[in-house]
This record gives C-alpha cells, sequence and structure tokens, in this order.
C-alpha cells in the first residue's frame, strides 16, 4: 500500500485557512476569557477589601467616640447609647456582606477580620443589652465591655491598611475626622 500526500491545491489551502483561523480564534477566544475572570475576579477582590476597609474604618471612628463620649457627663448616657447603635449598624454591614469575604484572596486576612468582628460584636451587643435596663450596678460590666472594645480596636488599623493594600485604596481620611476629645 502506498501513502499519498495529499496535494494542496487552490481548495485545499482555502481549508487549511479555515482550519487554522478557527484554531486561532478559539485559542484567543479562552485566552480572553481567562482575562477576564481574572480581572473581574481582582475587581471583586478590590470591592471587598474596599467595602471592608470602609467598615471597619468608620467602626473604629464610632467606637472612639462612644469611648471618648463615655468619659464626658453620664457615661452611658444618650449620645453614647447613640453611637453604640451606630456602630451594632456597622456590623449589620459587615454581615449582610459577610459572604463578600470569600472574594478575598488571602485566607488569613479572612479570618483575622471575622475574628476581629466577632470581639467586637459580643462584647457590644452585651453593653447595648445591658443598657435596656437602667440598673446603675451594670455600670462596672459595662466599663470591662468597653476596655475590652478598646483593646480590641488596636488590631484594627492593621487590618485596614491590608485591606488598603488589595483595594489599592488609603483609608488614612478616617484618621482626619474631627474626634470629641480633640476639638479645636
Amino acid at each position: 500500500m502506498r501513502l499519498e500526500f495529499p496535494e494542496f491545491s487552490h481548495q485545499n489551502e482555502t481549508l487549511v485557512a479555515v482550519v487554522l483561523g478557527a484554531l486561532l480564534a478559539t485559542i484567543s477566544g479562552v485566552i480572553a476569557n481567562q482575562l477576564e475572570a481574572f480581572f473581574r475576579r481582582r475587581e471583586r477582590e478590590r470591592s471587598a477589601a474596599l467595602l471592608f476597609g470602609e467598615v471597619l474604618s468608620s467602626l473604629r471612628i464610632i467606637l472612639e467616640g462612644a469611648e471618648s463620649t463615655r468619659r464626658i457627663g453620664e457615661p452611658y448616657g444618650p449620645v453614647t447609647r447613640r453611637m453604640l447603635h451606630a456602630a451594632r449598624r456597622e456590623i449589620d454591614i459587615y454581615d449582610r456582606n459577610r459572604e463578600a469575604l470569600l472574594d478575598l484572596r488571602d485566607a488569613r486576612l479572612r479570618v483575622e477580620m471575622h475574628a476581629m468582628m466577632v470581639r467586637v460584636a459580643m462584647p457590644l451587643d452585651g453593653i447595648i443589652d445591658s443598657l435596656a435596663t437602667a440598673d446603675r450596678g451594670e455600670d462596672e460590666a459595662r466599663d470591662s465591655g468597653m476596655d475590652f472594645l478598646a483593646q480590641t480596636l488596636s488590631g484594627l488599623p492593621g487590618l485596614v491598611t491590608r485591606l488598603g493594600l488589595i483595594a489599592n485604596h488609603r483609608f488614612d481620611h478616617y484618621d482626619r475626622v474631627i474626634r470629641p476629645s480633640s476639638r479645636p
């Protein structure tokens, strides 16, 4: 048996051109889809970091403000209560968007951030619940909760900085907020 090699005539050249074009189109389509998926993933990660950076930054400012107002006048008066409720609403924003944590590729950051939010939410909820009773005897327990919150807040700037690197954004504009203790 004798093997024959195909003869490339004008018709065969067209066939080769069509097959080569289809192959190139397929390869470029796959590459384009992979690039699009990469950029979409990167944008979701950036958006998540931006959202959580904003939430953590405002939570820090609100709780620092609550700590300052607690030292002025009645420790757990109406202003302090409102600030504590505002901090709880920030935690609610985190809770509603918690699935966006999965968009952050850094697993250690996800764990540290979630642990931080739990460490803030638990004493905050305890303080808010204790404010429903007018028992002044619980002020010591409230103070312990606020002291724990103040210690916990010291870990927030590091998390916010790491989120800022991912989001390609600086959250230092929150540091320029006028706080009650730094009035001009």
